[in-house]
């Protein structure tokens, strides 16, 4: 009896170090595969036609404004001003009545200066994976910026590629860690369960749809050089090719 019990005593503590094992690896594999990705200055970004968003709660159970819903509505704000993107799809939850991520995104982004027509909300973007899946199945797009925060990036980068999207991210200003350990503890499983989804489940978006096109706004009026604006009739012309 105290011979099984120690054997397992033994597997549960080997199963425990092989998980924690599988963890760290998962970890450590999508950090280094995306770091290459990741552009912390709006100024070093390349100018792609579109921006996906991807939705969080714009509050903090329901009462307090949520910072990261805050931090990514400015950091899109800012590249629409630099003229580093002309349209922003909006990707996010709208699974159950009250909640409805797409929404609140356009309506705080038209507050920061953006013009209505320059968004294209998602409504089926319930999971990283499904807005990922969406933006080539449904709206057509090959290439393209994701704005998410800074912890959230390497696997949103991670999943885009995955589909083959050739994708850079640019962060939203990170919250401080008093305010967001909790978030950045639970991303060490949420990148566990992404390399899970990709090689081993090959897990599919929980709804396609129809054909989504993008309908192209105007390019916003930006104070750059005529190099720059040279650069921008070029993105123009090849811009059926980027979506």
């Amino acid at each position: 009896m105290a011979s099984r019990f120690r054997r397992i005593i033994w597997l549960s503590l080997a199963a425990f170090v092989l998980l924690i094992a599988f963890i760290l690896a998962a970890n450590f594999w999508i950090l280094r595969r995306t770091r290459d990705g990741i552009i912390n200055r709006a100024a070093a970004l390349p100018r792609n036609d579109v921006t996906m968003i991807l939705g969080t709660s714009r509050t903090v159970r329901g009462r307090w404004v949520n910072p990261f819903f805050e931090g990514r509505m400015n950091a899109a704000a800012e590249l629409y001003r630099e003229g580093k993107t002309r349209h922003f799809l909006v990707s996010g939850d709208n699974g159950h009545e009250g909640y409805d991520e797409p929404t609140w995104m356009r309506d705080a982004l038209v507050t920061r200066g953006v013009p209505m027509s320059a968004i294209t909300m998602d409504f089926a973007g319930f999971r990283t994976l499904d807005s990922m899946a969406r933006a080539k199945a449904v709206f057509g797009l090959q290439r393209f910026t994701i704005i998410t925060d800074d912890f959230h990036e390497p696997r949103a980068i991670f999943l885009a590629r995955s589909y083959g999207l050739d994708v850079v991210g640019y962060p939203s200003a990170p919250v401080p860690f008093a305010r967001s350990k909790m978030t950045r503890a639970r991303e060490f499983i949420s990148r566990t369960v992404a390399c899970l989804e990709v090689y081993v489940l090959h897990t599919k978006p929980r709804y396609f749809g129809p054909r989504v096109e993008i309908q192209l706004a105007a390019a916003p009026k930006t104070s750059g050089s005529d190099g720059d604006a040279s650069l921008d009739r070029e993105a123009n012309l090849d811009r059926d090719a980027k979506l």
